[in-house]
């Protein structure tokens, strides 16, 4: 079987998580490629994503490299069986895959975290804002890529139509509220459609104010998806463009830390909400 040219963000982040596990016994690849019956090559493919791998070969890995986690280990061979081709699937080749990618993390996430700074989250995106911020970010798109763009991005708000939706807790600054991407009535219905969203039971909206005290300093807009364990947490960098990913352990927990002080900072639900209508009727 040829290697994967292209593997997803979930088949890539299963070989980085089995080259940490080798890497902290102190293994090498060679050795580990001959614990295999093969060599270095092969463990590169496994690691990079590029060759898929069976539950028992990823116990069989963990055996070797003497991992004892057996919550992680459990939820490793759980991504080696996934056989899912969701949704976002039908834009492979029209978008990039860094668009895939967040599709693809929001639906596996236990939970989600957002911080939003100079725009609406996209999740929560209607078709016209989604448009507008899209066609504004430049060079402009020819109409059927601008269209993709605009479709998926409103299209991930499918993981709140399912039975167990993630919960999510989404921080949106005044600047993102104020800040007009179209006209004035695109952005009066998009905030109105975010008072809708606040009203959706997975979901906790809160609002930081321009003149709240003792706000960290960070212009970053982050999504951060709880994943089955804490080393399978990943925090996407989002922007118009699409987004990168970080799963680096030291860098989680600088983005909770960070997400957890701009909470405290933020107002209340019911508070958040009422701010958003006073922005809806000053427009």
């Amino acid at each position: 079987m040829p290697p994967r040219s292209n593997p997803t963000a979930r088949q890539a982040r299963l070989g980085a998580e089995l080259r940490k596990l080798r890497e902290a016994c102190g293994m090498s690849a060679r050795e580990a490629g001959a614990l295999l019956g093969g060599g270095v090559a092969q463990i590169s493919h496994i690691e990079a994503g590029r060759w898929g791998v069976s539950a028992e070969r990823v116990r069989r890995l963990a055996a070797f490299y003497r991992a004892d986690d057996e919550r992680l280990i459990g939820e490793l061979c759980a991504i080696a069986e996934e056989r899912l081709r969701g949704w976002w699937t039908e834009y492979r080749g029209i978008l990039a895959r860094e668009f895939l990618d967040v599709s693809e993390l929001e639906h596996h996430a236990r939970a989600i975290r957002i911080l939003q700074i100079t725009y609406v989250p996209g999740i929560f995106q209607t078709t016209s804002y989604a448009r507008a911020l899209f066609s504004s970010a430049g060079p402009s798109l020819p109409e059927k890529d601008l269209a993709a763009r605009v479709e998926h991005r409103v299209a991930r708000r499918v993981v709140y139509e399912r039975a167990t939706p993630p919960p999510t807790t989404a921080i949106v600054h005044e600047a993102a509220l104020r800040m007009r991407y179209g006209s004035r009535g695109v952005q009066r219905n998009q905030l109105k459609f975010l008072c809708e969203v606040a009203d959706w039971p997975a979901v906790t909206l809160r609002v930081v104010p321009f003149d709240t005290d003792n706000l960290i300093g960070t212009a970053e807009s982050v999504l951060y998806a709880v994943g089955p364990v804490p080393e399978l947490d990943t925090v996407q960098m989002d922007h118009a463009q699409g987004g990168r990913l970080v799963d680096a352990p030291a860098l989680l927990s600088v983005y909770r830390n960070m997400l957890n002080a701009v909470e405290r900072s933020a107002l209340g639900p019911d508070d958040s909400q009422k701010f958003i209508h006073r922005v809806i009727q000053e427009m």
